[in-house]
Parts: structure tokens; sequence; C-alpha cells
């Protein structure tokens, strides 16, 4: 007798939008990111009541760095098993990223990666010229960089996810458009058959 497992799409999300203009990526336990990107909303939620502004990308990656480091000081607690990107832009300052550790360390990039495989997935990242390309086509690339890195043996049920935040969106967080998601995937998975093709004749 055959089990297979099924699964909704959609259903273990790892991209979220904190607020309307940050959004979230995450790697790790998927409970333990669902209750770190519950307090990074409530510390966004807070500040703007609070202030009557958004959060700034600093304040928020701070609060949320504390928050975190807190679970590694105190014996009766544990560390949260997850790694979280957040990104934002704006008119004045342009895009921002940053990254936060399980340890609650925060630290700022142009391009990063996080979870399994990332160091093989910064390898190429650093390979782009990221600060002249545009939100299309580093969505293209990032795609390329995600099916490159992947291990099909393993990430059966793997699930592409992406959003952007930038001018071509007016500093909103969005899940990618349908018709750009289906052209990066696209030229992810050629890139992806062609180098493949090349290890074969070899």
């Amino acid at each position: 007798k055959q089990w297979y497992q099924r699964r909704v799409r959609g259903s273990n999300r790892r991209v979220h939008s904190i607020d309307t203009h940050i959004g979230a990526a995450v790697a790790g336990l998927l409970s333990d990111a669902r209750a770190v990107i519950n307090r990074a909303r409530d510390e966004s939620a807070n500040y703007r009541d609070t202030y009557q502004v958004p959060i700034p990308l600093k304040s928020l990656t701070e609060r949320l760095g504390k928050y975190m480091h807190y679970f590694t000081v105190y014996g009766h607690l544990r560390p949260f098993g997850v790694s979280i990107l957040l990104g934002t832009w704006d008119e004045t300052n342009g895009p921002k990223l940053m990254e936060i550790d399980p340890s609650g360390t925060a630290r700022g990039f142009y391009g990063c990666a996080v979870g399994k495989g990332k160091q093989n997935a910064k390898t190429e990242i650093e390979k782009l010229d990221l600060s002249n390309m545009t939100c299309k086509e580093l969505v293209k690339e990032v795609a390329k960089v995600i099916y490159s890195v992947h291990d099909e043996v393993k990430d059966k049920h793997f699930e592409l996810e992406l959003s952007w935040i930038g001018k071509e969106t007016g500093g909103t967080h969005q899940i990618v458009p349908q018709d750009i998601f289906n052209e990066a995937k696209t030229y992810a998975e050629e890139a992806l058959n062609d180098s493949d093709d090349e290890d074969t004749d070899m």
C-alpha cells in the first residue's frame, strides 16, 4: 500500500508582509518563524500607533533582534530555530536588506541568503551586479539561484515563492505578479536544465 504526502500549495509560506512597506522571508522551523513574524507585526503596529508613522526598518530590526536574543540568555527558554530577512524600499533611502540570525544578531546586506544551501546561494549572488539591475531582472536571477542550490532528492515538495518591494510596487511589499513569476520560473528551470546538460556532456 502506497501513501502519498499531500500539501496545500501556499499553506506553509516562508514569505510574509510585516507592514505595507516591509517584507520578510524566513528559513528554519515554521512554528518558530510564525512566532517571530507575529512579533515583528506587533512591533510594527505598536510603532505606528505610537508615532503615527510606519516603523523604519532599522528600528524594527533592533527590536526584533533584541527579542530573539532574549531567548538565548535564559536556561528555561529555547532559542528560535529561524533566520529572517527583512527588506524595504523608499524614494529617499532606496533599498534596504537586513538579516537576523537565531542569536538575534543583525546585519545589513546588498544581497543575502539564509537557510540550507545559503553558502552556495551567496556565492551565486556575489556574481550579480545588484546595483545596476532592475527589480524584474533580479526576480529572474533570484529564482535561478534558488533552483540551482535546492536539493532535488531532499526537497521533494519544493515550492518557489517570490515577492518584491521597490519602485515598481511604489514601496509596497507584494507577491510577484503571476506573469512575472511564470517568466522567472521558466528562466530558472531552463538555466538549470542547461547546467545539467553541460554536466552530462563532460
